[in-house]
């Protein structure tokens, strides 16, 4: 269990920056907000373009994908400021240091969903036992942005982690089917975003909110298998570094 007091450590150094959590929560619940309206308020607009219950689990998703800066970030300061190279001289192993600076994010992960369902909530999305399915879908997801994190924390400086962050929200944002269905485009498009981890992400928890069990497997296979490898990759390189 030496993890738990690294983890410990970070949970607090996270909690140093508010101004940065409350942004990660708050941004995608104000475009729930300001979607949502704006669909109501344009006559004509069909029902289904931005229906909260295929447009909250996307926002989910979009929320998320900020955990990546927030770990990036704490990662590449920890290396700035010599604390890793003094922490070396612990007794704390490579994983310990991986889940040490992961287990923080996890409940972070799971206020930033929860606030987003709940704010939907008040604009007719389903409260029921489905959206207990639903944020169990959204844990693989988080761990994927988790190990991304951890993975630009490691290679970059804590001032390139805020330009790699903001590419990586914006390739999650367009081409997971957040803003649009991916349907509606097609071709080498919906090619291109099937074979990335994020449409299937917001595939799979649709899926659950909307009952179809079924259709959660193959999507989290896809997920699961990106999370594993960026987290293969992400122990690799922190070891690497330890070494040198």
């Amino acid at each position: 269990m030496r993890f738990m007091a690294f983890a410990a450590r970070n949970r607090r150094e996270l909690m140093r920056d508010p101004l940065s959590l409350i942004f990660g929560v708050g941004f995608p619940v104000v475009l729930i907000l300001l979607i949502t309206l704006m669909n109501r308020s344009i006559e004509g607009m069909p029902a289904e373009i931005f229906g909260i219950q295929d447009f909250a689990p996307g926002m989910a998703i979009f929320g998320l994908s900020f955990i990546s800066l927030f770990l990036g970030t704490l990662i590449a300061g920890d290396r700035s400021s010599s604390y890793l190279m003094r922490l070396f001289a612990s007794p704390l192993t490579g994983l310990d240091y991986i889940l040490g600076y992961s287990l923080p994010l996890v409940p972070i992960a799971v206020v930033q969903s929860a606030v987003c369902f709940a704010v939907a909530a008040l604009f007719g999305f389903p409260v029921n036992i489905r959206l207990f399915w639903a944020m169990l879908t959204l844990l693989p997801t988080a761990l994927l942005f988790i190990a991304f994190g951890i993975l630009m924390g490691v290679w970059l400086t804590d001032k390139q982690v805020g330009g790699f962050a903001s590419i990586l929200v914006n390739v999650a944002a367009w081409l997971s089917g957040t803003w649009f269905s991916l349907d509606l485009i097609g071709g080498a498009f919906k090619t291109v975003c099937n074979l990335l981890p994020f449409a299937h992400g917001v595939a799979m928890t649709k899926a659950a909110v909307n009952g179809d069990f079924a259709a959660i497997w193959p999507n989290l296979l896809w997920v699961a298998g990106y999370a594993a490898v960026i987290y293969l990759l992400a122990v690799l390189s922190f070891q690497r570094r330890m070494r040198s």
